[in-house]
């Protein structure tokens, strides 16, 4: 039997299993397997998501695709939105664009020491810290400003230099 597609959807939605989601919202393991896609690594993975997505969260059902995107210069966040009428955004945190770092040289490694500066709007302020894992130049890593100091995420500007933006 032929559905037309917007049939053939709902019924593969139905047909996904929803994991301790109550009826009426969103199935959340579509939005991981969706960043998952995107990014081409899974949750936990280098390069992929961070962590899954909060199971706390309700959000409307999409009957559409779900859409994901970069977000932003870093490629550290990715979009996933839902594209029927008044849909919704998220937001997920990845470990980095895995694909375009291995491409890079690494610019600091973990363990050097580096210079942490953090720069708002006409000011900046420099500190000796410790890499806690290498990058590439533009690439987010942990730092840490002594050994009982919590890590921070920092951006490579170059070897030798992190910055800390603050907005």
């Amino acid at each position: 039997m032929r559905f037309p597609a917007p049939t053939f959807a709902l019924l593969a939605l139905a047909a996904t299993p929803s994991i301790a989601q109550p009826p009426g919202f969103h199935d959340l393991t579509t939005i991981d397997a969706a960043v998952a896609a995107f990014t081409g690594i899974g949750a936990g993975q280098p390069g992929g998501a961070v962590m899954p997505v909060d199971r706390r969260l309700r959000l409307a059902p999409c009957y559409s695709p779900l859409v994901a995107s970069w977000h932003g210069m870093r490629q550290d966040n990715v979009m996933v939105r839902c594209p029927d009428p008044g849909g919704w955004r998220l937001f997920i945190a990845t470990s980095g664009n895995a694909r375009q770092e291995a491409a890079a040289p690494p610019a600091v490694a973990r363990g050097e020491a580096v210079t942490i500066s953090v720069a708002g709007d006409g000011f900046a302020v420099s500190q000796s810290g410790e890499a806690m894992e290498a990058g590439s130049l533009g690439g987010w890593i942990r730092v840490r400003t002594s050994a009982k100091a919590v890590p921070i995420r920092a951006r490579i500007e170059r070897p030798g230099l992190v910055v800390v933006p603050i907005d």
